[in-house]
């Protein structure tokens, strides 16, 4: 696909979305073209005068306003660079940020998509962004530091033909890592003389009796035994309950002596798909699993007065159960659970890397200054204000003798969770740095115990059945023909998939039958086409050996 098809393509969504009455323009305040003095790497402020980037970025729920934010305004005083913001909102994002770019009016920078390194090999070859290299070479201080410390991130955001468009926000997060959990209220099941579920047979029998025993005691049939919704983190049901049946990855896909395969079209995918409709058929899965978002599953969680959600796909409480609620206490994590077959596995996601996190692009009149600015984002002094808050206000350093998560000794702590929408940090937006050594370095404090208890449940309920990472599709460099070929294949898929899950739980028809038409449809919009160009950028990743023949997806 060519710029100019890019851009009709854009120009028609926009007419469309504008029509549905969202407006997609952006207005672009350029930077007058006079010379700046930009100072050496690690020196402040960033330029000799004030100069201003606009900037596009997605919304996240969790900052009110951006051009406000005291980290913004921090970020401002030391660079000497304000900041211009336009804010779009996070539903659709990545076709409003495609409808953007393709018209060519956007802004100097990008913060806070994860724009895939297929968007970036397409963009970056039309010469809308702009490659990073030679500012990483002459200013990356902390980029520098970064990539010597995670010796996987510079390989991961370099492209096929050397270029680096985009640069990442690397979080080691060790509970992340195996974000597909399941968790179940635990008061419930000792109230109910119920054990920990080890298989899906335990875990049938225990939503069962979620539902007929009367578990929160309220004398009403009230109780959802199991939900989930289908965009927050490893919310979606089938990340945690197809592990039971079919292994594979968090992109839904697994590799088998060489070859790249997706799970959703093998045997036991279609067994999982039975096993969820037993689950919905007799009122122990909530229909609303397959179409509400995260802040109606979060309204299940927070039912006033009285505990309605027995078990609930998520990668922690927080995302089902507002933080001015006790009510995350009662929730524990289970294992995998052993499927008919014996199949026991967890995901891991080794991977610690979200891309596409900052983008320069040729709008911008001076990218030097833009990427100290990126830069300065991966210092441990930004990684605190960005992320956590001031000091002395929202953290401290350690006392000595204080524990770490891990048990070692303590570095930092928190003095106030910023668990609700806030103006004093960015909320993971836009890229930053932090190790896992610095992650559990914060204190072990019983007062404040979620990331204690996130740690915990991981070693203990995950980490022994992690699956494979050699089975796990890696992150994968696209060339900018495989980039053209792989796109809309790859949206077609994920999005039929999604959509045909949802449709088989919740129908009562003949599932031998609609699995064959699922099937059918798979190969016919480009599921073989995906995984063929998969395949090639598989073989071509280093230290991978080389493969014939065509991809296949059984």
């Amino acid at each position: 696909m060519t710029k100019s098809d890019l851009r009709k393509a854009g120009l028609l969504m926009a007419g469309l979305l504008l029509l549905a009455g969202c407006d997609t323009r952006t207005e672009n305040r350029p930077v007058k073209a006079e010379a700046v003095k930009i100072n050496p790497a690690g020196v402040f402020p960033v330029t000799d005068r004030k100069i201003t980037l606009s900037v596009l970025a997605m919304s996240n729920n969790r900052v009110e306003n951006y051009a406000t934010n005291e980290f913004t305004k921090w970020l401002e005083e030391k660079t000497n660079i304000h900041l211009n913001w336009e804010v779009v909102p996070n539903v659709y994002a990545e076709e409003r940020l495609n409808v953007i770019l393709a018209s060519g009016n956007y802004p100097d920078v990008l913060i806070g998509f994860p724009v895939s390194p297929i968007q970036q090999a397409l963009f970056g070859k039309d010469g809308v962004f702009r490659p990073l290299n030679s500012y990483i070479q002459a200013y990356g201080k902390e980029t520098k530091r970064m990539f010597a410390e995670v010796p996987y991130a510079k390989p991961s955001i370099t492209l096929t033909d050397g270029a680096i468009y985009a640069l990442p926000l690397v979080n080691e997060c060790y509970h992340c890592q195996y974000g597909a959990k399941m968790w179940v209220n635990r008061v419930w099941l000792d109230r109910l003389g119920l054990n920990i579920p080890q298989t899906t047979e335990q875990f049938y029998e225990m939503l069962k009796a979620f539902k007929e025993r009367d578990p929160n005691g309220n004398v009403l049939q009230d109780e959802i035994p199991l939900s989930g919704a289908v965009n927050g983190p490893s919310t979606r049901l089938d990340l945690f309950l197809m592990n039971s049946f079919v292994e594979s990855d968090f992109q839904q896909l697994f590799v088998e002596q060489g070859r790249v395969k997706a799970a959703f079209v093998q045997p036991g995918w279609k067994e999982g798909i039975r096993y969820l409709r037993k689950l919905t058929a007799e009122g122990l899965l909530s229909p609303k699993s397959f179409t509400q978002d995260r802040f109606q599953l979060k309204l299940q969680g927070d039912n006033p007065g009285t505990t309605i959600l027995g078990a609930v796909a998520a990668q922690n409480p927080n995302i089902f159960v507002s933080g001015n609620y006790n009510r995350w206490k009662s929730y524990v994590t289970i294992p995998p659970l052993r499927g008919p077959g014996g199949l026991r596995s967890a995901k891991y996601n080794p991977d610690a890397l979200l891309q596409g996190a900052f983008i320069i692009t040729d709008k911008a009149k001076h990218p030097e200054a833009a990427f100290r600015l990126a830069d300065l984002l991966y210092s441990e002094e930004a990684a605190f204000r960005g992320l956590v808050g001031r000091p002395g206000k929202e953290w401290t350093m350690a006392e000595p003798g204080e524990k770490g998560i891990d048990g070692n000794p303590a570095k930092w702590k928190q003095l106030l969770g910023l668990d609700a929408v806030q103006n004093i940090t960015w909320s993971q937006t836009g890229p930053s740095y932090r190790s896992e050594k610095w992650r559990l370095s914060m204190t072990d404090d019983p007062l404040r115990p979620m990331e204690t208890l996130l740690y915990r449940e991981t070693k203990n309920n995950y980490e022994p059945y992690r699956m494979d990472p050699s089975k796990s599709v890696p992150t994968l460099i696209y060339t900018s023909t495989q980039a053209e070929a792989i796109a809309d294949a790859r949206k077609a898929v994920n999005e039929y998939r999604d959509e045909a899950v949802a449709r088989m739980v919740l129908s009562d028809g003949d599932l031998d039958t609609e699995w064959a038409g699922y099937l059918e449809t798979m190969k016919r919009i480009g599921l073989d086409r995906y995984l063929q160009a998969m395949q090639e950028a598989y073989n071509a990743q280093p230290g991978m050996p080389s493969t014939t023949g065509d991809a296949v997806s059984r």
